[in-house]
């Protein structure tokens, strides 16, 4: 397959999503760095801040959810948005910095030669504080029993996903919580979808996370076992 070279006018059809939640410190240097490459669409995801505002300020268009839903729910709302207004593909990228704008390219470059339905950023496990590190290497084992084919990194949050993609998560009733990006590759995968890695830098500077420790390992492992009797 000949790979397609996209031109200017190819690249306003992929957008750069960025789900927000309390983000005010970081999300106008995200938006900047990413309007470089790519129309830029924020989801608010109920933030007490002034994270929308920060956002529609360095350029973004802002969707504003209420009350605070989860990362999952934000998503659906950004490719709800970007389905209407006929985007080909989407790139998610996190608030809060660990993702570098700078490496959207490598996606728009992963996404023609040859194209692939869902592109995951793939981290370097040692360079991330060691609890994460475990936990990324534990929940990768169980994830890739579950689906049956090795999965490298299944919580990177640094994704493309075709629009044929978005139209099949937007069918079903998924995750609402961070769970919903690892929900994602099993339909991806289910489907026989084309899944395609790209690495990305490891990037910590102590940021706090959202995530609930004891009820996103339940959630997990219910997914997980889900996951296993759909084989």
């Amino acid at each position: 397959m000949t790979a397609k070279i996209l031109e200017k006018d190819d690249l306003m059809t992929i957008l750069a999503l960025i789900p927000a939640y309390n983000e005010s410190l970081h999300i106008a240097g995200v938006v900047a760095g990413a309007l470089v490459h790519l129309p830029v669409l924020v989801v608010d995801d109920g933030s007490t801040d002034d994270t929308a505002a920060q956002a529609q300020a360095a350029g973004a268009t802002v969707l504003i959810q209420n009350p605070n839903q989860g990362k999952g729910a934000a998503l659906q709302a950004g490719f709800r948005w970007a389905m209407a207004e006929g985007y080909e593909a989407v790139i998610t990228l996190d608030a809060d910095g660990q993702h570098n704008p700078v490496e959207l390219p490598k996606f728009i470059q992963a996404y023609q030669t040859p194209p692939a339905d869902l592109i995951i950023g793939r981290r370097d496990f040692s360079q991330m504080p060691p609890v994460r590190r475990l936990a990324n290497w534990l929940g990768g084992l169980g994830y890739s029993w579950a689906v049956g084919q090795r999965i490298f990194d299944n919580q990177s949050g640094y994704r493309l996903i075709s629009r044929r993609l978005l139209a099949a998560l937007l069918d079903r009733n998924l995750e609402r919580g961070f769970e919903y990006e690892v929900e994602m590759i099993t339909i991806c995968v289910r489907r026989g979808f084309k899944l395609a890695w790209v690495p990305i830098q490891t990037i910590y500077a102590g940021e706090a996370s959202h995530i609930q420790p004891v009820q996103h390992t339940k959630n997990f492992l219910r997914l997980l076992w889900r996951t296993r009797q759909m084989r």
